[in-house]
């Protein structure tokens, strides 16, 4: 029977070649194709919430209408694959980092602090892929509505014992995700992403800009989409947990809205610039 200091040795041997294959070159050079189709994406919904900010309705401000407004051009099947596939091998090679840091769990030292950096890369990839499994569905005739989707799933939660206060614990944890988005463009925390040794010089003070802007736009409306989605628990109202278009709507409509709306969509926009410049210099770096 193997000594627990053999199968620990097996198992780190697994790891490094599972870590060999994410950093593979073509898996690189496929996910930057991701991160193009990530930066393409906000520039699409920057474009939407302009429209819906001055009257000009069509898709939702959100990410699937980003994809539909792709479906609907010319070679859009096509490109729909490309942004699923692109997307997906961008969630496996950033979620690979977390081969690196896996060993820091073993220790008591760096414990916490590791499972925060494996927590925050893994989240990455979650949100990468399913963004890509949605560009898959889109590009085989299979569309659906976000906000519609969220509304439904909301007003499932809010019909079982206790599901309001899971309804709020989620919306807590979007209003997190706003807050941390926040908070991270504001400390230009987002710039660990970028290779700064590949990147020129004369281009970093402009990366960090537009980066600083869009996360903290990002940031703005997923807080925004919480605190809707908890007054969705607190008054039983589905109508109000409308994920990204809902908050934008919501931006639309209060005094000043169009202006609001369109400030946020260049800050949306500015996200899509630096997602463009990280995919030129990218680094996977998830203690940021």
């Amino acid at each position: 029977m193997p000594s627990a200091r053999s199968l620990l040795d097996r198992v780190h041997e697994v790891v490094e070649r599972a870590r060999t294959v994410t950093d593979h070159p073509v898996l690189t050079h496929v996910a930057r194709v991701g991160l193009v189709a990530y930066g393409a994406m906000h520039l699409l919904i920057a474009w939407l919430a302009v429209r819906l900010a001055w009257g000009l309705r069509g898709a939702d401000a959100d990410q699937t209408g980003a994809l539909q407004t792709v479906a609907t051009g010319p070679g859009g099947r096509v490109l729909l694959w490309l942004v699923g596939l692109g997307m997906l091998s961008l969630a496996l090679w950033q979620a690979g980092e977390v081969l690196l840091w896996w060993r820091g769990l073993l220790g008591r030292t760096h414990r916490t602090r590791t499972a925060v950096v494996c927590a925050k890369c893994l989240a990455k990839a979650v949100v990468y892929a399913v963004l890509g499994l949605t560009a898959l569905l889109f590009a085989v005739g299979l569309e659906y509505e976000a906000d519609e989707r969220l509304a439904d799933l909301t007003d499932d939660a809010l019909e079982i014992p206790g599901g309001a206060a899971v309804v709020v614990v989620a919306a807590a944890g979007v209003v997190a995700v706003g807050v941390y988005t926040l908070v991270r463009g504001l400390t230009g925390g987002f710039m660990r992403d970028i290779d700064l040794p590949a990147a020129p010089d004369r281009w970093e003070p402009l990366i960090e800009t537009i980066g600083r802007i869009g996360y903290v736009a990002k940031g703005i409306a997923f807080g925004l989409v919480g605190v809707l989605l908890w007054r969705a628990a607190a008054s039983s109202d589905v109508s109000t947990a409308t994920g990204l278009d809902g908050a934008m709507t919501a931006i639309a409509g209060v005094q000043a809205g169009p202006w609001l709306l369109t400030a946020v969509a260049v800050g949306f926009a500015a996200f899509g610039g630096y997602a463009l410049a990280r995919a030129r210099y990218p680094d996977r770096d998830p203690s940021s």
